[in-house]
């Protein structure tokens, strides 16, 4: 099993048409932290060298990915600094390298708020940007004027902003500051709500639905959109966490009021999450079912969807089955030869060896031409006639 998801990964990780990825700043350094402070962002920076093997499989697997970019680009000034030239040496000077990679995360006055040395995959690249920001926690710079009585603008906005960053429960004091309120349509508080819109089951959020038109005038629709995505997505974390399935339902339909083109794929997306923690098998895959309806037009999205299913429940028949199903009608696209791999080694995890191996000759016809991947895929159909 642990073989077979790591073959599926990895395919999908090498040999998939990649969308996103780390957008990587080519400033200076002294740039950098300019931009870094003025964002109120850490800078990221992978410290490596061209020789290097885990860094060379994280440029290319792990950096370009959909889900790093996503999360690197909105929290972090990313950067790619070469340990054996100039700057590298020169960022040594202050910042100790001695492995690579080693993975710097620092703030806009150079301050380090962690490090750690080794490749990673894309989950524990993100999991460790999100410490990284946790540690970079600045709300007790706040706090203590808050806890002596200090109220104004500026100090509860700041406050409010340095938790949500951290990761740390903002609605209590964003609440208290907003009942204070009489007017809550000036500049100052338009923009307080939206970045106290943590939540889609709260009242903020409501007020942010509200306003939303006087606020984009003020922003811009793009952060408003993705501040409401993210809250929805807060809630259905929280109906995973405290097991109450009506908090998707609610994030959902507040979802589909704003961006309806995102609501069904987000419902089924994490009611599979949901019954993926509760351990329910059977409503797991229906809500699979129901999401592969929705990605039928999308193969990439139905070849990821495939791997999900048997990552989470690849020792039962029926997931196999309906992960078989995802995968060949992805790669009856004929767009990825990795939607042929998955397929096939699918097939052979099914027991159906030999039409496992009729759909990895498929993949070795597609990939004619291109000498790596027609290796793979030979290698691919040795392996499965064992």
């Amino acid at each position: 099993m642990k073989q077979l998801i790591f073959s599926l990964l990895v395919l999908f990780l090498t040999t998939s048409v990649q969308a996103g990825g780390i957008d990587f700043f080519h400033g200076t350094w002294e740039e950098a932290l300019e931009k870094a402070k003025k964002e109120d962002k850490l800078i990221f920076v992978d410290a490596y060298t061209t020789w290097c093997g885990p860094c060379k499989r994280m440029s290319k697997q792990v950096f370009p990915q959909d889900a790093v970019g996503e999360f690197y680009n909105k929290n972090f000034v990313s950067m790619k600094i070469d340990m054996e030239k100039t700057p590298g040496r020169k960022f040594q000077k202050k910042y100790p390298v001695a492995a690579f990679p080693t993975l710097y995360y620092i703030d806009g006055d150079g301050k380090v708020a962690h490090v750690t040395k080794g490749g990673k995959n894309p989950e524990q690249f993100i999991q460790l940007g999100k410490m990284a920001m946790k540690k970079n926690d600045k709300s007790g710079d706040y706090e203590t004027e808050y806890n002596d009585g200090k109220r104004d603008y500026d100090l509860v906005y700041n406050y409010v902003k340095a938790l949500n960053k951290a990761g740390k429960p903002s609605l209590k004091i964003a609440n208290d500051y907003i009942k204070s309120q009489k007017d809550l349509t000036t500049e100052e508080n338009l923009k307080f709500i939206l970045e106290a819109t943590t939540e889609a089951d709260s009242r903020i959020f409501d007020m942010l639905i509200k306003h939303k038109s006087a606020i984009v005038a003020l922003t811009s629709a793009e952060e408003v959109n993705d501040r409401i995505e993210a809250a929805c997505m807060r809630t259905a974390d929280k109906a995973i966490e405290y097991k109450y399935y009506d908090l998707i339902t609610e994030a959902t339909t507040k979802l589909r009021a704003t961006a309806p083109e995102k609501a069904d794929a987000f419902e089924q997306t994490h009611a599979m999450r949901y019954y993926a923690a509760d351990q329910e098998p059977v409503n797991y895959l229906k809500a699979a079912d129901k999401l592969a309806k929705i990605y039928k037009k999308n193969p990439d999205n139905l070849h990821k969807l495939a791997v999900t299913v048997v990552k989470q429940y690849g020792k039962n028949p029926q997931a196999l089955k309906q992960a078989e199903k995802y995968a060949k009608s992805a790669a009856s696209s004929g767009t990825d030869i990795a939607y042929y791999f998955t397929q096939a080694q699918i097939l052979k995890k099914m027991g159906k060896s030999k039409d496992a191996i009729k759909v990895a000759e498929k993949a070795k016809k597609m990939a004619e031409g291109d000498v790596a991947k027609e290796k793979a895929a030979e290698q691919l159909i040795q392996s499965l006639g064992r």
